[in-house]
């Protein structure tokens, strides 16, 4: 990796961190400057806008969250221990708290769902792609013989996503200490829900 490169991310990885407190709207290029201590005009060379730096800031993220959550998912058993470890990672993703701010893509959802541009439409299609993984990973769990053939494996992903974010409003907004726990029995009456049913 040339020294350039490498100088651009790490200037991501904290762009990333700072956008994690401070919000995608509140992230600037000053800001990031102050933050890193380089002067402004030299990260103007590497990001042109603030919409370019959201833009990649998100991407970024996106590939943290495929490293820390989908990867390791991915090594699991196909089937339902593929779906249970997707759901385990994502609760570790927001309650270990990977970024200090916790979920960069459920706070820039609430900040871009009304703002057309570039970084929503990057957040949209990151988010697509992790419905679709979902999806996907129901679909293989019904190939398994572990859910019903007639299950709606984008109906799954959706319900699935729903309790993920539920669990992230309680645990971070209203810091209910039974949060994870009520994650996990809708979380399991969904799985329960898409099993082949046993004769």
């Amino acid at each position: 990796m040339r020294k350039g490169e490498l100088t651009h991310q790490t200037i991501l990885e904290t762009a990333v961190r700072l956008a994690s407190r401070v919000g995608l709207q509140g992230l600037s290029i000053g800001g990031l400057a102050e933050e890193l201590g380089l002067s402004k005009s030299g990260l103007f060379a590497h990001f042109k806008s603030k919409t370019e730096l959201q833009v990649q800031v998100l991407e970024a993220a996106t590939v943290v969250f495929t490293e820390r959550v989908v990867r390791p998912a991915l090594g699991k058993a196909r089937g339902e221990p593929r779906v249970r470890a997707l759901f385990d990672g994502w609760l570790t993703w927001d309650r270990d708290k990977v970024l200090e701010g916790g979920c960069i893509f459920v706070a820039a959802a609430a900040e871009l769902d009304d703002a057309p541009g570039p970084a929503r439409d990057t957040l949209v299609q990151s988010q697509r792609d992790w419905l679709d993984c979902l999806a996907q990973a129901a679909r293989i769990a019904v190939t398994e013989g572990h859910f019903r053939e007639a299950l709606d494996v984008e109906q799954f992903a959706h319900d699935q996503y729903a309790v993920m974010l539920g669990f992230h409003h309680a645990q971070r907004l209203m810091r209910d200490p039974q949060a994870e726990a009520r994650a996990r029995r809708a979380f399991e009456a969904l799985v329960t829900a898409a099993r082949t049913p046993t004769s």
